[in-house]
């Protein structure tokens, strides 16, 4: 009985090793097996050097010769520690930096960085802490552009010195396997005392804008006033003119229709003599109907113009 005794605990001794052999052999089999997520990457080291980067989906690498690499980055006051590398933009928030300008005005800036890695081998092998490397990078970059410009540069140019940033990180950080895609300046804040001078030369210019646009107004009214009558005088002296024309040729017309009846009745004598002693009957009415206590005297040379009247009566005799 003794002898069944051992051979049992000896059997389940062999069943239990080879139970503990298959489920390691299993752990080493899926340890193996690295699923990487899409827009992400894993950089695999064999023996402690590089051997390949692992893409999304289902991948396969040698268990206790591979490793993935674990990333371990510091950037601001934050801190991660990641097997997988993230291929999309990332955004690195800085916090708030003293720029000096050119006219030596000191102010806090505050910037966001965009970025995305384009080279995970040179993000991991060429740096050894990229989010600090390019917060470091923005921060003195900053100072460099932003210091060769005055103050109201800074505030009129954002867009041009976004653009400049941009350009310069992007350069810098090339061999670093990073694309950076835009540089934002969220905050330009000068002291207390800048602001209230900004303000009251903001108020001064508004006013002054106000002004030139009231002068500009009543010039442009005063031109149009002096336009408008200037063009009814001219609407007024057309208007007279065209009708002293149309006068001129009616009485034209009408002297001529008379001189031809008068040469009809007057055997072809000059009707002249009656048209002059029509308008100087006209006249003397016109003296005589003033005042009465007036007196006319009629000059000497109105007999010979009267005599035209025996001419009038004749014709109207006929």
């Amino acid at each position: 009985m003794f002898y069944d005794v051992m051979w049992f605990v000896q059997n389940s001794m062999d069943s239990a090793l080879l139970w503990l052999f298959v489920v390691l052999a299993l752990m080493i089999l899926f340890s193996g097996v690295k699923i990487v997520p899409q827009s992400h990457r894993v950089v695999v080291e064999r023996l402690g050097k590089f051997h390949r980067i692992l893409t999304p989906g289902i991948n396969f690498i040698f268990p206790v010769l591979d490793k993935p690499k674990n990333i371990e980055w510091v950037f601001g006051r934050g801190f991660k520690r990641s097997s997988t590398m993230d291929m999309r933009e990332q955004i690195l928030d800085f916090p708030k930096q003293n720029i000096i300008s050119r006219d030596n005005v000191v102010m806090e800036i505050n910037a966001m960085l965009y970025f995305q890695i384009s080279d995970p081998f040179k993000a991991i092998y060429e740096i050894s802490n990229l989010p600090l490397a390019l917060e470091k990078l923005t921060q003195t970059s900053l100072r460099s552009v932003m210091g060769e410009m005055e103050l109201d540069e800074i505030f009129s140019k954002r867009t041009e010195i976004n653009e400049s940033l941009r350009t310069t990180l992007d350069e810098a950080s090339d061999v670093w396997g990073v694309k950076v895609t835009r540089v934002e300046i969220q905050d330009v804040n000068p002291p207390a005392s800048v602001q209230e001078a900004m303000q009251r030369q903001m108020e001064a210019e508004r006013t002054r804008r106000a002004v030139v646009t009231e002068a500009d107004g009543q010039r442009d009214a005063e031109i149009n006033r002096a336009e408008g009558k200037k063009r009814a005088i001219e609407l007024e002296a057309e208007g007279m003119a065209n009708a002293r024309i149309r006068l001129a040729q009616a009485e034209s017309e009408a002297i001529a229709k008379i001189a031809e009846a008068l040469s009809v009745h007057t055997d072809g004598r000059d009707p002249s003599s009656y048209l002059i002693a029509l308008k100087y009957l006209e006249s003397l009415k016109e003296m005589s109907s003033g005042d009465k206590s007036k007196t006319v005297y009629l000059p000497y040379e109105a007999s010979s113009i009267l005599s035209s009247v025996g001419v009038m009566k004749e014709l109207f005799t006929k």
